[in-house]
């Protein structure tokens, strides 16, 4: 089964690279670890990805807005919410080959689950009870120094012009919600917006990883889609179960099936959180965490008031009562969605006897390319034209491509793996020209998924695929 899981996560990295989805980052310099590239493809599928979330959070609901906060924020912020004291993970060094590894990863592929909340002593005591079942993932051996905590602040010398690392540091963000947490009353006094509210955010974060695994999965940039919902604390265990049904229901509407879904209860919060629950999706390495739902209780607000000295508690307009509102908050990352969508659609299939067709079953609203416009053939001019015509028109509502690189055969295989929906093929019946005159004005629509072809005529084309590619 590990060997299966390993080949299936092969295929997708392959597959990733040759289609244009995924590059590895500098890679003509020898790649920079954790770091990667969206490609053609890729860009188009996260776009698509961007655009479901923001519908179902934004556009789908009328008491939440977005927000855009900037990647470099004031020192202060990353103090007032703990990141700079407490944002960091138990590193080790493997004696024999000197390869750094977190030590709550390691315990954990052992079965041994660690205490977010453990200090270094608690972590090695585990560490050094379960020392002769683990080893190092490189060398194989079995010897590591002890743990010690790793801040995972990406720090920047932005506005440092003395090179004194010392003094104030800036850095990356390692999360986007403190953006959404800063901007609360500027958002209130900007908008006629009213607890209970939203505000959503999808943006750049960045964390020192210690080690890079597991493709897209784990990066050191990467992509953060959040909603921070604002309510009344003796609504919020109400609102957050809504929100648990809400985002488990959006990744079926996804195409995610549910067999490859579960819930994950955190049985050790922080000292602030009052509930937290982790969507995970079956991954080709396993069950791990896609979405994590959080009651943050009114900790955030509170603090940033307290270290700031702004009052960012909220006043009902109606019965003049002030309170500190409670935050309930979903935050998934757009890379890690990206790779459960690509695993749920990898699909090999056998064709005839000795061959095996790769397909991306990408849901069609989320496809890179929803058209592809094919020519008969290349060298005649006339089908060149006519295919030409049709690109520009469709290209209007839909994602489309034009291809005519190769026999139809290939095509037909090529955006296959991308993940086309539908290809349409432009041959000598569509110009009239071909030995049944019935067929004039039409073109072979072929479909993805199974495979069939069927004429079409051309002035139906918007409407079919109007219907069709809302799925």
């Amino acid at each position: 089964m590990a060997e299966q899981k390993n080949d299936l996560m092969d295929k997708i990295v392959s597959l990733s690279k040759r289609r244009g989805f995924i590059f590895p980052s500098s890679e003509i310099y020898g790649g920079f670890a954790a770091v990667y590239d969206f490609g053609p493809y890729g860009v188009e599928l996260a776009r698509a990805i961007r655009e479901a979330w923001w519908k179902a959070m934004v556009s789908d609901h009328d008491n939440i807005v977005g927000l855009d906060s900037a990647i470099f924020v004031h020192p202060k912020v990353w103090e007032a919410s703990g990141h700079v004291g407490g944002f960091s993970d138990p590193l080790a060094e493997c004696k024999a080959c000197h390869s750094r590894v977190r030590v709550d990863h390691l315990l954990e592929e052992a079965g041994v689950q660690a205490d977010e909340k453990m200090t270094d002593d608690d972590i090695n005591k585990l560490f050094s009870e379960h020392k002769d079942s683990i080893a190092c993932p490189k060398c194989g051996k079995k010897s590591f120094t002890e743990a010690k905590s790793f801040n995972l602040l990406v720090q920047s010398n932005l506005g440092n012009f003395t090179g004194d690392w010392t003094v104030a540091p800036t850095y990356l963000r390692g999360e986007t919600c403190q953006g959404i947490y800063i901007n609360f009353k500027n958002v209130l006094d900007s908008s006629r917006v009213k607890v209970p509210f939203g505000v959503a955010q999808i943006g750049k974060a960045f964390r020192n990883e210690i080690t890079a695994r597991q493709f897209i999965f784990r990066k050191r940039e990467f992509e953060q889609m959040e909603m921070q919902y604002f309510v009344r604390p003796e609504e919020a265990s109400a609102t957050y179960e809504e929100w648990r049904a809400k985002r488990w229901q959006y990744y079926l509407d996804l195409g995610i099936r549910e067999e490859n879904l579960r819930w994950h209860e955190h049985e050790n919060l922080v000292f602030y959180a009052k509930a937290a629950w982790d969507i995970e999706y079956k991954f080709p390495f396993g069950f791990k965490e896609l979405e994590g739902i959080h009651n943050r209780s009114d900790y955030d607000l509170t603090q940033h008031s307290k270290c700031s000295g702004v009052d960012l508690s909220y006043r009902d307009p109606q019965s003049g009562e002030k309170f500190t509102p409670w935050i309930i908050e979903t935050s998934v990352g757009l890379d890690r969605t990206f790779l459960a969508v690509m695993t749920e659609a990898y699909t090999e299939e056998a064709v005839g006897e000795n061959d095996i067709r790769i397909v991306l079953k990408l849901p069609k609203k989320l496809a890179p390319v929803q058209v592809a416009v094919f020519p008969l053939l290349k060298n005649k001019p006339e089908l060149v034209a006519r295919a030409r015509e049709l690109f520009s028109l469709l290209k209007e509502d839909f994602r489309v491509e034009f291809d005519d690189n190769g026999n139809v055969g290939k095509r037909y295989r090529r955006q296959d793996e991308i993940g086309t929906p539908y290809c349409v093929t432009v041959d000598f019946d569509t110009i009239g020209a071909g030995e049944d005159k019935s067929l004039e004005g039409t073109v072979t629509v072929r479909d993805r998924d199974t495979m069939k072809q069927e004429r079409v005529k051309v002035k139906e084309l918007q409407g079919y695929f109007e219907r069709n590619l809302k799925r």
